[in-house]
């Protein structure tokens, strides 16, 4: 990814727009955390052949945002969040990912409701 300081982000550390990660501040390139969390994201939009990502991502939320009413809730239950929150502390996770296993995300109970 290549990555882009922008201050347009506001409440948010950081994005992928792949082949772009647009950031607040260039100290979260080093933050394994993070990077791993926007690899997951890079890597969900190459599946997707990006437009049906952004799509699905957007369509997602707004379901979730009916269903919550809630901004946060309806952002962290999206599945493609899901998928990358869970895995993000996993290293490892990306060497060993198969093909659109953020389909399996759905099926598991919400952890932020």
């Amino acid at each position: 990814m290549i990555p882009l300081k922008t201050k347009y982000l506001n409440n948010y550390t950081g994005m992928t727009l792949w082949p772009f990660l647009l950031i607040r501040h260039k100290s979260k390139l080093g933050d394994q955390v993070f990077m791993n969390h926007e690899n997951i994201h890079a890597v969900q939009q190459k599946e997707l052949l990006i437009i049906v990502f952004h799509i699905w991502y957007a369509a997602d939320y707004f379901i979730k945002l009916i269903k919550h009413r809630n901004h946060n809730l309806a952002y962290r239950n999206i599945v493609f969040e899901r998928e990358a929150y869970e895995m993000e502390t996993d290293p490892e996770y990306l060497k060993s990912r198969k093909l659109f296993s953020f389909l399996k995300f759905y099926s598991k109970k919400y952890r932020y409701e």
